[in-house]
């Protein structure tokens, strides 16, 4: 996946999740496609999805459990998971992790 997106339109104020634990900023890109860009620091939690996502790791490593799932994936730097629609996911970081989130 790119590096950059070029030609977009960034939403200023910040999305902040449990408790600061997770900030991302809205990307929306040309064609309307929307995705997040942000960091979870180290922690736990667990997201719920109304579409389906991709969850891009760009730096760190963590591991996750999508729903209805037994056992824990690692991933790291250059890795990606695919969580369903109208499900959710946990997410372990033992270290700062950069992601992009690709909606839909």
């Amino acid at each position: 996946m790119s590096n950059q997106f070029d030609n977009v339109s960034v939403i200023k104020k910040s999305n902040v999740f449990f408790d600061g634990k997770c900030v991302s900023h809205t990307v929306m890109l040309a064609d309307g496609t929307k995705k997040s860009v942000g960091v979870i620091l180290p922690s736990s939690l667990v997201f719920n999805t109304g579409v389906p996502e991709i969850m891009e790791i760009t730096a760190g490593k963590c591991r996750a459990r999508i729903k209805g799932e037994a056992d824990w994936t690692s991933y790291e730097a250059g890795q990606s998971f695919n969580v369903p629609g109208n499900s959710s996911f946990e997410i372990e970081a033992t270290e700062p992790v950069d992601y992009v989130c690709h909606f839909g």
